[in-house]
């Protein structure tokens, strides 16, 4: 039996480049070889494109590929895959076809529904949400909005941008701490992995904090703080949806940045968490929801609070392109709910297919 070729893509233009390396490093490992044949697809720190066996490595030493060649995605549905330069011309090509796409990209350009846009384009089936899901699931604001509407509990904020800020931030100032108080979290609006977040205790560190943020994007998200613990679960499915168990975080830092994410083993990862059957359910039962609200697919990671003072339950957000490491919590929570890491791979890459054969049955225009 033919093996399928599989596109892995990731390094990539976002903050989270090593993240996406690490979690590439994991699934080269871990996926079936028997069944899928892996092209390894590496985006430079730049944004250029590079297929080959040393691809990796090179990302890793943020150095220039010797054995890559730069690559291209044909944006043709007829015959999906990829374009491949050889040697140092521009008149020389090879095509590489591919049957599947796992872009294994978090952060901008990655889980914010362009990279999805141009697989669609290419007509090629990938792994995890699409366009609008990817999207939405990005911006903080927007996502929050839709979790309201739906009727999920979600934590205090309030959201502004640039232009508004600059026109008059005083009243910003005011409002947010009438409205939010403190202490509170100032972070971008579209970024993931906690980067340009700051956790401002007192009024007179508001500006620096909405200024770093702002150097990240042109929308700003006020968040309360909550004084509770923290709870993830893990969701894969398209239209069967299947929930883990829920797992607890416990930072070694102040709160969960990207430090204690990826850089500081003192993080502990409780799993699975140590809570009442009751907020189990709860917790699953809004995991679908918020999988549902955003119209997610494949796989995604919700984290919640659940606030001491009143034992309340809060979606924060969900993310549709979690990090995929061994020890990351997306695979470590299905691991403990009894799905095996390689086992996981799979059965994304199935649902990927699933999900592309059955768009492909619509129809685009009236039959003729």
């Amino acid at each position: 039996m033919r093996r399928k070729k599989v596109a892995l893509i990731f390094g990539g233009r976002s903050g989270e480049h090593m993240a996406s390396l690490r979690s590439a490093a994991s699934i080269m490992e871990a996926i079936d070889k028997d069944i899928y044949e892996v092209v390894l697809v590496g985006i430079t720190r730049e944004g250029r494109w590079f297929s080959g066996s040393d691809i990796w490595s090179a990302l890793w030493d943020n150095r220039s590929p010797r054995h890559s060649a730069r690559a291209a995605l044909l944006i043709d549905p007829t015959s999906p895959g990829l374009l491949l330069q050889k040697t140092n011309t521009l008149t020389e090509w090879s095509f590489q076809p591919l049957d599947l796409a796992f872009p294994i990209l978090h952060g901008t350009y990655g889980e914010d529904g362009t990279i999805q846009g141009l697989l669609e384009m290419a007509g090629l089936p990938y792994v995890g949400s699409d366009v609008l899901a990817s999207s939405v699931a990005m911006d903080k604001v927007v996502m929050k909005i839709l979790f309201q509407q739906h009727g999920l509990p979600v934590t205090p904020y309030l959201y502004f941008n640039r232009a508004e800020w600059e026109s008059d931030n005083q009243v910003w100032l005011e409002r947010i701490k009438g409205e939010i108080g403190f202490p509170c979290f100032v972070k971008p609006a579209n970024l993931g992995s906690s980067v340009g977040i700051n956790k401002v205790h007192r009024a007179a560190y508001l500006v620096e904090a909405v200024k770093e943020a702002l150097l990240y994007d042109d929308k700003i998200i006020v968040e309360a703080h909550i004084d509770g613990r923290e709870l993830e679960c893990s969701v894969i499915g398209d239209i069967d949806i299947h929930v883990s168990c829920p797992g607890e975080i416990v930072p070694c830092n102040e709160f969960y940045d990207y430090k204690a994410k990826y850089l500081d083993s003192r993080t502990r990862l409780i799993i699975p968490a140590e809570i009442e059957n009751a907020f189990v359910k709860q917790l699953k039962k809004l995991s679908i929801q918020a999988f549902r609200t955003v119209e997610a697919c494949g796989l995604a990671r919700v984290d919640f609070f659940l606030r001491l003072r009143d034992r309340q339950i809060l979606v924060n957000e969900i993310n549709t392109m979690p990090g995929f490491t061994y020890t990351s919590m997306y695979p470590k929570l299905w691991e403990a709910s009894g799905i095996k890491y390689s086992e996981l791979i799979d059965r994304l890459l199935k649902i990927a297919e699933e999900r592309f054969q059955r768009r492909q049955s619509l129809l685009f225009s009236p039959p003729e």
